[in-house]
């Protein structure tokens, strides 16, 4: 079976189960490493594996847990993830990561006899998704490079620039926002961000509280 990207939304699958998982931000053409050990989800990557090996990673509304079993409300905007690697770390475990393809919508979760969840999804409103370099115009580079080096400098730690400097913007705005130490909340403001420039937007003003309130003083310009 040949598992081709898919380069449209008309190419996904009209349905696809969940991976409903609190905090995790999955963004188009980043990759998230992810540690599966419940056998509900041991069991969603073995079908996935065994079908088109797509996956919607998805934050449950309520984040005090980190999974919640049931049919607890979720977010209304999620990320189909492609299974690109895998291994079995021991019985009943998988190491996987997933790269994002495309940001949906929930339309309707489907009534199913499979321990882990499923759902029709829309992808239409997401078509720019696909496009690697989306936007990447409109996006203040300088601004945004200027607020990665003051946020290192306060949070001590060190970048590295050579690889920086040859990251396009896109990858490094999408990279940074699913590294970033932010809630749920936050990771969802920058899921649904209706540009790239807003969501570097949205992490640099979230960078920025945050060093106000640590004190430094700092001001992005």
């Amino acid at each position: 079976m040949i598992h081709r990207r898919p380069t449209t939304p008309a190419e996904l699958p009209a349905s696809i189960p969940l991976f409903p998982l609190s905090g995790a931000l999955l963004l188009p053409f980043s990759h998230r490493p992810l540690n599966v050990f419940e056998p509900r989800y041991v069991e969603m990557i073995d079908n996935a594996l065994a079908g088109n090996r797509l996956i919607g990673l998805i934050q449950p509304e309520d984040t005090s847990e980190e999974s919640p079993r049931g049919r607890a409300p979720l977010q209304k905007v999620g990320t189909v993830g492609r299974l690109t690697h895998w291994e079995e770390n021991g019985e009943g475990r998988y190491f996987i990561i997933l790269e994002g393809l495309a940001r949906f919508e929930v339309v309707s979760e489907l009534t199913v006899l499979t321990p882990f969840r499923q759902a029709t999804i829309d992808a239409t409103a997401f078509a720019s998704d696909f496009n690697h370099d989306f936007g990447e115009e409109e996006v203040d580079r300088d601004r945004f490079l200027k607020m990665m080096k003051d946020y290192a400098e306060f949070a001590n730690f060190e970048l590295n620039w050579d690889e920086i400097k040859k990251t396009g913007t896109a990858d490094l705005v999408n990279f940074g926002c699913m590294v970033s130490p932010y809630g749920a909340r936050e990771k969802q403001m920058m899921l649904e961000a209706r540009s790239l420039r807003d969501r570097a937007e949205t992490l640099i003003a979230l960078a920025e509280f945050e060093m106000a309130k640590g004190g430094t003083g700092a001001a992005l310009q």
